[in-house]
């Protein structure tokens, strides 16, 4: 990165944050919880202000993402906020030619096929997303004390999309590029896990207290493929977020096979999706914090059902050295925002005593 950001000093009250506490594997009075896509479409102030108004254009406008950013704050009382944002965004800031078209997803006008085009992607700097330095600063002296989540998705599953042109369920242009053109690979991964470390730095040098780096289909790996062409890169990511002395959360989906690798990455949190039992996740992991896992339909559950289900991962969780609540994956749409309402409030109130 060019022109490094100076470091913003931390609220005082952070200190004190159950969340920050649990990441770094602390005793907490509660279990954090937050959720993923807590600021998305399930919220009905949600959708009023993002009427009309594309997602990526949502995204840089420092204005729309403070306030997105802090509905569910407002709502759920949550322990902590996330960075309001989307994993092509620093792609989108660089100049690579892609849009989000509803009830798609990223498609990218030009897919990624040769070293020319790699190397036809500039690199991310600060000056590419001022929008960002300027929400995340707000953001942090609104919040206070609850720390603020930074975001960024993990090389393998932005580079899906570069490769594929667009969402895909096989990842089969991607697989035959790691397979068959291994050297455009490695140029396309090294250079996507620069623009997420950038994009990490420019948040958590303006006042993000931690980050998560989202591996959406880091699934669709064997780990022996995960190990040789994946974990480097998101290592690198990691490693450089790491140097900043933020707590670091490695999720991904679909990924049971991966929880040790993702771990090794150098996460100080390994994300759980909702189809791995947590007991058995807190022993892959090698000893680090979890961070998970209930099923998003269970709030579409009876409420006696939903709260039964959300005590057997908090108990399941005290086994680990530090345990964050979260869906294991994001907010339905159509998730009736009370019953997260009465989720959190149960979540804070559970007696781990």
């Amino acid at each position: 990165m060019s022109a490094p950001l100076t470091h913003q000093q931390p609220d005082p009250r952070l200190a004190d944050s159950v969340f920050l506490k649990a990441a770094r594997g602390e005793t907490v009075p509660h279990t954090p919880v937050w959720y993923m896509r807590q600021a998305g479409r399930s919220l009905p102030e949600y959708l009023r202000v993002r009427e009309g108004i594309g997602m990526l254009e949502s995204c840089m406008d420092a204005d729309l993402v403070t306030e997105i950013t802090l509905q569910p704050v407002r709502r759920y009382g949550v322990d902590a906020a996330v960075f309001f944002s989307d994993i092509v965004l620093p792609l989108k800031a660089v100049g690579v030619d892609l849009d989000i078209k509803p009830g798609i997803g990223p498609v990218v006008a030009n897919p990624v096929r040769t070293l020319a085009d790699v190397a036809a992607i500039p690199d991310l700097t600060p000056e590419h997303v001022p929008f960002i330095t300027e929400a995340v600063r707000r953001l942090a002296a609104e919040l206070g004390g609850t720390p603020l989540l930074g975001f960024a998705g993990a090389p393998f599953t932005v580079a899906s999309y570069l490769v594929e042109g667009g969402p895909s369920k096989e990842h089969a242009r991607t697989k035959a590029m790691m397979f068959g053109a291994p050297d455009v690979w490695a140029a396309l991964m090294e250079k996507i896990a620069g623009i997420a470390a950038a994009f990490l730095e420019v948040q958590v040098r303006a006042g993000a207290s931690a980050v998560q780096l989202f591996d959406s289909w880091a699934g669709a790996l064997t780990p022996a493929d995960y190990a040789a062409h994946v974990q480097p890169h998101s290592a690198r990511v990691l490693a450089a977020i790491g140097e900043l002395g933020v707590p670091r959360i490695h999720f991904g989906v679909g990924t049971s096979n991966l929880l040790g690798l993702m771990g090794d990455a150098g996460a100080d949190i390994v994300g759980v999706d909702w189809r791995t039992p947590l007991a058995d996740a807190i022993g892959r992991v090698g000893g680090r914090a979890v961070q998970g896992n209930l099923d998003p339909t269970l709030v579409f559950a009876p409420t006696e059902v939903l709260l039964a289900r959300a005590a057997e991962v908090i108990e399941a969780g005290r086994a680990a050295p530090g345990h964050i609540f979260n869906l294991g994956h994001g907010v339905i749409p159509s998730t009736d925002p009370g019953q997260l309402e009465r989720l959190t409030e149960f979540v804070q109130t559970y007696v781990l005593d």
